[in-house]
């Protein structure tokens, strides 16, 4: 085990000392233009693997960035010394590569000043939880698997961070923001399951509940049938919904949309994906992610992107927005995924309604194959399993995928409400359950 500590800094950059700091910075800067950035963060993790912890490390890091603009003209120096001299330098460094750089024709002033709205970014549990107590919650996931004779290996971290923008405008947006996370692999032989959290409170990880979830799939897992590759109707759990999601999300961005690149190309206001499907932005929601502002200082807050199926926003950078007058830039930082009359269910109910289906726990490794009808590859991981005549049968070999989030989210048999869902490839969103009559396993691999 290793233990590192960060270089103390005396706390957290507070509300106060980011307004000084910014003052200083403003009042002495001789640009046309000057936005000062802060992200002071202090994190750690507890890393364990094979039942023991291998790694207890927390980190503190501090950065405060200056952004200088004469016209069009722009240049960016940063500091993680916040000592006044220290930061008065930082600025002149600014200052020094703004007049030397070349005009940028997609600069954009800061915005406008305005009120940010204050979410629960930070919660208190987490802010005090340190090396002790993520080991108390390592020892608790690595003891229910020793007692089934499994092998394990993940982390548990946390961090707070501070977080600030403001301009000479008089823009000016502070946040204190905190998260917590777990992800746990257990190893049953060559079979795995797997789980994972996300959240603002450290108490929301539920540490108990989702290693027993994985303990449960690893050992469903030993003895997987090899089936044939080909069309099947599926089972998808919310952290495999959420894993062709995110690509979709992806997608919509504004710019290769004008190209006539994107997916999307011509379909904004037209149906996209089952007309039951909707997607909105919730920074509001206890159990997401949702900032308060982006480090552009725009504002975050509730918008919608797919209603009844269509595509209703684009996501635009400053400079795409100012081109089309859009005056609001929505956000897409706290996503939820609904399907309108879906039940209040679990996945184990899908399962009990299912005649035939590949129950699939989650994808992994995906990528792009055709992004102009969002083609996508990737393989099944830490369970898949054959349900038939509503039971779990048999664990089954994984499979390679090629398959399209638009074609297979148009016909949809049945879904629970959104759930929590993490990846370490998508973040966190909240997402479905769903069953989806059709989907295309390409091939299959050797384990």
């Amino acid at each position: 085990m290793t233990v590192a500590t960060a270089k103390s800094w005396p706390k957290m950059t507070s509300r106060e000392e980011f307004r000084f700091l910014a003052d200083l910075i403003l009042a002495r800067s001789s640009g046309d233009e000057t936005t000062v950035m802060l992200h002071d963060l202090h994190s750690g993790a507890t890393r364990f693997a094979n039942n023991h912890v291998i790694q207890n490390v927390d980190t503190r890091r501090g950065a405060l960035a200056v952004t200088v603009a004469f016209g069009k003209r722009h240049g960016t120096a940063s500091a993680t010394d916040f000592t006044a001299g220290s930061v008065l330098e930082t600025l002149a460094r600014a200052e020094r590569i703004a007049r030397v750089s070349p005009e940028d024709p997609e600069y954009v002033s800061p915005p406008d000043p305005q009120p940010f709205a204050v979410w629960g970014t930070a919660r208190p549990e987490t802010v005090a939880a340190g090396p002790a107590r993520r080991l108390e919650y390592v020892n608790e996931a690595v003891g229910l698997c020793r007692m089934e004779n499994l092998m394990a290996a993940g982390v548990v971290s946390s961090s707070v961070s501070s977080v600030g923008v403001a301009s000479g405008n008089g823009l000016f947006g502070y946040e204190t923001r905190a998260d917590a996370r777990f992800s746990i692999t257990v190893h049953a032989g060559d079979a795995t399951g797997w789980n994972a959290a996300a959240h603002r409170s450290i108490d929301h990880l539920r540490i108990q509940e989702r290693t027993l979830t994985a303990i449960d799939r690893a050992k469903r897992s030993r003895d997987p049938r090899e089936l044939p590759a080909g069309h099947y109707p599926v089972l998808l759990e919310p952290a495999a919904v959420a894993g062709l999601w995110t690509w979709l999300v992806r997608a919509l961005d504004a710019k290769s949309y004008e190209k006539g690149t994107s997916p999307f190309a011509g379909r904004l206001g037209k149906r996209i994906v089952n007309k039951r499907l909707a997607l909105n932005n919730s920074p509001d929601h206890p159990d997401l992610l949702g900032v308060g502002f982006t480090t552009e200082g725009l504002p975050s807050g509730p918008s919608t992107w797919i209603d009844r199926g269509v595509l209703k926003q684009l996501a635009y950078d400053r400079f795409g927005a100012k081109a089309h007058g859009i005056k609001v830039i929505p956000m897409l930082d706290a996503p939820v995924l609904s399907l309108d009359g879906a039940a209040s269910g679990t996945v184990q109910d899908l399962v009990k309604q299912a005649d035939h289906a590949i129950l699939v726990s989650n994808f992994w490794y995906i990528r792009s194959v055709n992004p102009i009808d969002l083609t996508l590859t990737g393989m099944t991981r830490d369970g898949t399993f054959l349900v038939e005549r509503g039971e779990i049968v048999s664990a089954v070999k994984n499979f390679r995928f090629h398959e399209s989030p638009l074609r297979a989210f148009q016909d949809i048999n049945a879904a629970t409400a959104p759930m929590e869902a993490v990846t370490s490839e998508t973040g966190k969103m909240l997402v479905p359950a769903m069953a989806l009559p059709k989907f295309h396993f390409s091939s299959v691999t050797q384990f």
